[in-house]
């Protein structure tokens, strides 16, 4: 439990940025994305181009909803996010481990495809 920032995630490259929020009632929120998202020209959200649409769309992920351990996975069931396929299904992080400030896990199928993806995040303190 407790507030989490991302230190690496493979498909985010680079630096990326996200924050993990699990509390004691069983919810989850959680935002990840790449450190590099273009800026819109328009400074308008609802005016961005396709090529900028598109790499928000590839470079972010955000999700809440409620979790559960079940042996060393995380269950989470979707209750909305930035990806809507995943809305109102139940999602795993494979192999949890905690070691000290530590959270890692793999996720078993990234919303983006590819191979499973291992992230790892630091307590915030």
């Amino acid at each position: 439990m407790g507030t989490w920032t991302l230190v690496s995630a493979d498909i985010f490259g680079a630096n990326p940025k996200g924050i993990l929020m699990l509390d004691a009632n069983g919810h989850i929120s959680a935002t990840l994305m790449k450190s590099d998202l273009p800026r819109y020209a328009a400074n308008n959200r609802g005016q961005g181009t396709a090529e900028e649409n598109k790499a928000t769309v590839q470079g972010l992920v955000t999700y809440f909803g409620t979790y559960s351990l079940q042996g060393s996975d995380l269950l989470v069931h979707i209750e909305g996010g930035s990806f809507p396929n995943w809305t109102g299904t139940d999602q795993k992080r494979a192999n949890v481990s905690v070691t000290g400030d530590e959270l890692r896990w793999t996720q078993p199928a990234p919303s983006i495809g590819g191979p499973p993806n291992l992230t790892v995040w630091k307590r915030a303190k």
